[in-house]
Parts: structure tokens; sequence; C-alpha cells
């Protein structure tokens, strides 16, 4: 019988977002790729250092160590642009640090993000915005880490703490949409008018739903916390809180700041990773926590 990944949450990772590689990185970029690979070569015996989404990787495969039913409810993959023999290092550095992490695959340049779909994957983190643009446009959720984020404070070792950001995140970018073309007053009273109706999905709906499940296995030992940390204000507000309502999903915390600066809070929060999708928010974000950007919704469109 062959193995499976039914049932279980699934991170596929790049090995930049896991480990600081930007040292091998900028010899890639000023020479090739096999500069690249010998320099990694040079330095198998040698464990990369912490990357920016380590903190939340480590967590999250401590979350199967506590759980009590002693099934594994995460599992994390390496899907990298890296070339197989970098890839050894990869796996050299996860094993060095405690990490058991078994599958990978390695690329050589090619675009990864087409084996989500077999891996069925909850969450993809690369630092290749192509990558996540073609990700999140084949239904998975992912995000851009910023290499230079800020790593995850030391302060709750027995905490999974995830805070995402609400429209064009956890939600749809129609009620964005509003406020773009139409200015604030119009978003207040257009959400106001529509209060009761719940917002379509946004790309971490599926993520934010997964992670709600893990939360009735956690102990004592290691459980998930998650926060909305939202720009929306009352009475915008309500149509928020009543749509996780509606798909049954419930956050610990929930931040409506009303167009103030989201670092500060974050900061307070301290997260192992946080979700948005405005380049401004994790720019601002990433000096004090590791933020991802979701490239989805009227803000990244292309066009």
């Amino acid at each position: 019988m062959s193995a499976s990944l039914e049932h279980q949450l699934v991170v596929a990772i790049s090995s930049r977002a896991l480990f600081d590689f930007e040292q091998e990185n900028a010899v890639f970029e000023a020479s090739n790729d096999q500069a690249y690979m010998n320099l990694q070569l040079e330095r198998l015996e040698i464990p990369a250092k912490p990357g920016v989404a380590f903190s939340l990787v480590k967590k999250l495969l401590a979350f199967n160590e506590q759980a009590p039913s002693g099934k594994a409810h995460i599992e994390v993959v390496i899907l990298s642009r890296n070339d197989p023999v970098s890839g050894m290092r990869v796996f050299r550095s996860a094993q060095h640090y405690g990490l058991p992490i078994q599958r990978g695959s390695f690329t050589r340049g090619e675009p990864p993000w087409r084996y989500l779909k077999p891996l069925k994957a909850n969450l993809f983190l690369s630092t290749h915005t192509s990558d996540v643009r073609m990700a999140l446009l084949a239904g998975v959720p992912a995000a851009q880490v910023y290499p230079q984020s800020a790593h995850a404070s030391l302060e709750h070792p027995n905490e999974v703490r995830i805070a995402f950001d609400g429209d064009a995140v956890l939600f749809s970018d129609e009620a964005e949409r509003v406020f773009q073309t139409q200015g604030l007053s119009a978003f207040q009273a257009h959400e106001k008018a529509n209060a009761s109706l719940p917002l379509t999905p946004g790309p971490f709906k599926p993520l934010l739903e997964a992670l709600h499940q893990l939360q009735r296995v956690g102990t004592a030992k290691m459980r998930i916390r998650t926060a909305l940390v939202t720009a929306r204000s009352a009475p915008a507000h309500e149509r928020a809180i009543r749509t996780l309502m509606n798909w049954n999903i419930q956050v610990d915390e929930a931040m409506f700041l009303g167009g103030l600066d989201k670092s500060g809070f974050l900061r307070e929060f301290e997260p192992d990773f946080f979700f948005d999708d405005q380049t401004g928010h994790i720019e601002r974000a990433s000096k004090h926590v590791p933020s991802g950007h979701v490239v989805s919704g009227l803000t990244n469109d292309p066009s």
C-alpha cells in the first residue's frame, strides 16, 4: 500500500524560506547555478542558518510530537528551485535541527508549484513571486516570503502563532474593490448594509479552516493561536465576524485597526508568521515579524 498525505495539513516550503541561503543566492545571482551548486557542495557539512519560516515549521512539526493521538497531523515538504545536489544540504540542515522532513522536490530552476496538487498542499511558502502567483491561481494558499524579515520571537515556545489580514487573504477582495473604487465612506456603508451576508472565501480560508481543525487536538504543550489583523473598523467589523461564524471557524484574536499601522500590533502579538496582500503592510511588518506577501486580489492585479 502506498503512502498517503490524506487528512494531514501539508506545508510545502522552498529552501530559501526555511533556511538562510542569502549568501549562496548572491553567488547564484552574480554567476550561475553551477557556481551555486559548487558552493552548496563545499558547505555540505555546514548546517544552514534558520530562515524566516524556520520557527513556523519547527513548531508545526513539534505539534505532531505533542498530539495526544500519536498520529502525525502535519507534513512539511521541501519544494524548491534548488538542484538535487544542493538539496542534500537542505536535508542535512533539517536533520541537524531535528526537523523530521523526509520529502522534497528539487527542480533546478524550473517552477516547482506544479507539484502542489499531488501533494494536496494546504500552504506554499516561497521567495519567488511567480511561483506564489501560480500557486494561488491553482487554488493553493501561498505567500512570498520576505527573506530579510525579522525572525519569530522565542517567547511562545508552546504556541504556533499565525496572523492573517482579512480582505483578499481570508476573505475575497469584493469589499476591497468597493473601497478602492468608491472610497472609505462607500465601503463602510456597503459593509454595514451587507453585514449579515457572508463574504466569499479568500485564498487563505482553507488554511484557516485546517488550523481550526488542528486547534481541537492541541494540548497545553503545543497549541495553535490565530489572529485576524485588519484595517477594517466598526461598522465593517461585523461582516468579518459574521463571515467567520458562518464558516464555523473561530479566531483567537481580532484586531480592527481602522487603517492604523499593523506593525506595532503584530510586534505585540508575536506571530510565527503574518500574511497580508499589500506590500506596504508587509514591508512594515517584516521589520518586526516573519511576513509573507499574498499575491492576490485587486492590489496585486498585474494588468
